[in-house]
């Protein structure tokens, strides 16, 4: 190898000149963090926790293998453009509302009005608490959804949790993604029932999709979510329901569906989710 008249702490291979060595040094980590397993029979729950809570539809063989939505749960519900996401859900509200459960509608994106024609056509709407988080524009949304929650509710509907979520970002700033993580921490106490009655909130969550109809949101909404549902356009003219994923069990195959009755949703046949 040819001497250039300079040395340096460079190394050569076939006479190519690579990045200087560096010195290695040693980074110790000391572990502070506490690490502790559980055994599953080691626990108590209570009992209501498995309780299913029921709407009397056929819908609720597809929440869970127990007929019903479970309390501390939480149900993703994507779905195609007009195909009746919130009709659909809230249609499933009323029945439980109707059914002495305590229940509670967080509207993102419609008003007051937007609702009368739901109303027309699904009187039994008329009866639900519904929080229209347009109405608190100027208050910060996060101590509207704390205070709105700490009575403690059965089940509530959030349409959609991408609007609720830009208007936590448009408050405090930051990521999108932080925005919903707040949202979705003080989801999970709820859950957990850390509120004023200790109920252990079911929250079915509507969540957008994007243009080429794949999942919009971050990974935590995922994790967090016991079944993930979407409602769907079949090409001629039908509307369905399946879920992709349910930890608590229930049909998988498709529930079809359309919006002709009065008051209820009505709900048709199911078919083969391949099929």
């Amino acid at each position: 190898m040819r001497d250039c008249g300079f040395t340096d702490n460079r190394s050569y291979i076939h006479g190519v000149r690579l990045r200087p060595r560096r010195e290695k040094t040693k980074t110790t980590t000391t572990m502070s963090i506490k690490v502790t397993t559980t055994k599953m029979n080691s626990l108590n729950f209570e009992a209501n926790l498995f309780n299913p809570m029921k709407s009397g539809r056929k819908v609720d063989e597809f929440f869970s293998g127990d007929n019903g939505l479970m309390p501390g749960t939480n149900v993703i519900v994507t779905g195609d453009p007009g195909v009746g996401k919130t009709t659909v859900l809230l249609d499933v509200l009323g029945d439980l509302n109707k059914a002495g459960k305590k229940c509670l509608f967080i509207s993102g994106e419609m008003n007051a009005i937007d609702m009368v024609g739901y109303v027309k056509r699904f009187p039994k709407f008329g009866d639900l608490p519904i929080l229209f988080m347009g109405d608190y524009a100027d208050e910060c949304p996060m101590e509207v959804l704390e205070t709105v929650l700490e009575d403690g509710y059965d089940c509530v509907l959030i349409d959609s949790l991408q609007e609720v979520a830009v208007a936590v970002q448009d408050k405090f700033g930051g990521t999108f993604k932080s925005a919903t993580t707040k949202i979705l921490n003080l989801l999970e106490e709820h859950n957990l029932g850390r509120n004023k009655g200790k109920v252990n909130t079911c929250f079915m969550m509507i969540n957008q999709v994007t243009k080429s109809g794949s999942f919009a949101g971050s990974n935590r909404i995922k994790h967090m979510a016991t079944a993930m549902g979407h409602l769907k356009h079949d090409g001629e003219g039908g509307r369905y329901l399946y879920f992709s994923k349910n930890r608590r069990g229930g049909n998988m195959n498709k529930l079809y569906f359309n919006l002709n009755l009065h008051n209820r949703v009505n709900y048709l046949y199911e078919s083969p989710i391949n099929g």
